[in-house]
């Protein structure tokens, strides 16, 4: 008996992204607002971390919204119309509806329904992670046009009162449109996990614990010292390892955008790249906070209004934390 032959998708050989949207939370909250709970003081946050504000959404405003409104940014900027979006893909680590999907609600509020939408969790790597994945499904013919979102409200599960990390963390949204292309706009990534150091930076309970009792409403925690020894030394080999699986040097970069989860981490970086003075630093730390999974989209949104001169050049992305996960590409921006 023979059996029929499937027939399977193939797409374009190269994609890129078109546009970046942004929103970020509409407080402006300054360190001397958070040093009380943790018995600290503005110069002690401005030298471990950079920050002297960070951006948060007042009570109301959810993650979702956040993602709703840089969404409909980056695909105006784009060109591209919402109805040609068939795939959505929003990163994120607070979400507090565990389902449905934020990128499933988002799809359908920008007027990309009936996209294929899903959210993933990959923590600080998050839109590393969603950008790889855009960058695959559309070039195997599995999508055309995609609409990916790196969003979080992260005061929502911040305790004032921890030290490790709660006067880090901001809230905001960044997303990209990816399509088709005439020339390769997105590298080969370099993505991992090292899930045995998983308890060095997460959640510091379950929400069986909180239901149950057992546990307060479940924050972020963070062993500082292992994740900045970690972030600093294994993430720039990550980060070196990414510009030779793209094809690049230093030397050809327009950008350098890390994950903004810390000054000394990204001034470390660009030490131990090399990079030459001509190389543009995303240093959106400093007034947004580390915002997760929606910090690289943030960062290079902002870079790109003050630098428009870097469009069309390289940009090094590079994502890691919770459970010790990174993703690391270079791009053209757009």
């Amino acid at each position: 008996m023979n059996s029929p032959t499937l027939t399977q998708s193939t797409g374009v050989p190269f994609t890129r992204i078109y546009a970046y949207g942004a929103a970020r939370g509409d407080q402006i909250v300054p360190n001397d607002d958070l040093i009380g709970p943790i018995d600290s003081s503005d110069e002690w946050i401005r030298q471990r971390t950079g920050i002297v504000t960070r951006t948060r959404a007042s009570e109301g405003i959810l993650a979702l919204d956040l993602a709703t409104d840089a969404a409909r940014e980056a695909i105006e900027r784009s060109g591209v119309p919402a109805e040609k979006i068939d795939l959505v893909i929003v990163a994120t680590i607070s979400n507090v509806q565990q389902t449905p999907s934020m990128a499933a609600v988002v799809a359908d509020r920008v007027g990309a329904n009936p996209a294929a939408a899903y959210d993933t969790n990959a923590a600080c790597a998050g839109y590393s992670y969603a950008i790889t994945q855009a960058d695959a499904l559309i070039r195997s013919g599995a999508a055309h046009y995609a609409l990916v979102i790196g969003a979080e409200k992260l005061s929502d599960i911040v305790d004032p009162a921890d030290r490790s990390i709660s006067f880090l963390l901001g809230d905001g949204a960044g997303a990209a449109v990816i399509g088709p292309s005439d020339f390769p706009g997105i590298a080969a990534p370099v993505w991992g996990s090292d899930g045995s150091k998983a308890h060095a930076v997460g959640m510091n309970a379950t929400l069986v614990d909180y239901r149950d009792g057992d546990a307060q409403w479940p924050t972020l925690r963070q062993e500082g010292q292992t994740v900045f020894r970690w972030a600093v030394w294994d993430m720039a080999k990550v980060a070196k390892r990414a510009l030779e699986v793209a094809g690049v040097t230093a030397d050809d970069l327009a950008a350098f955008i890390p994950h903004q989860a810390n000054m000394r981490i990204i001034d470390e970086f660009a030490k131990q790249l090399k990079l030459p003075e001509s190389v543009v630093i995303a240093r959106d730390i400093e007034t947004t906070g580390n915002t997760s999974a929606a910090s690289i989209p943030l960062a290079t949104h902002r870079l790109l209004d003050e630098h428009p001169e870097l469009s069309g050049g390289l940009a090094l992305q590079i994502g890691f934390g919770a459970g010790l996960v990174f993703g690391a590409q270079v791009v053209v921006l757009p």
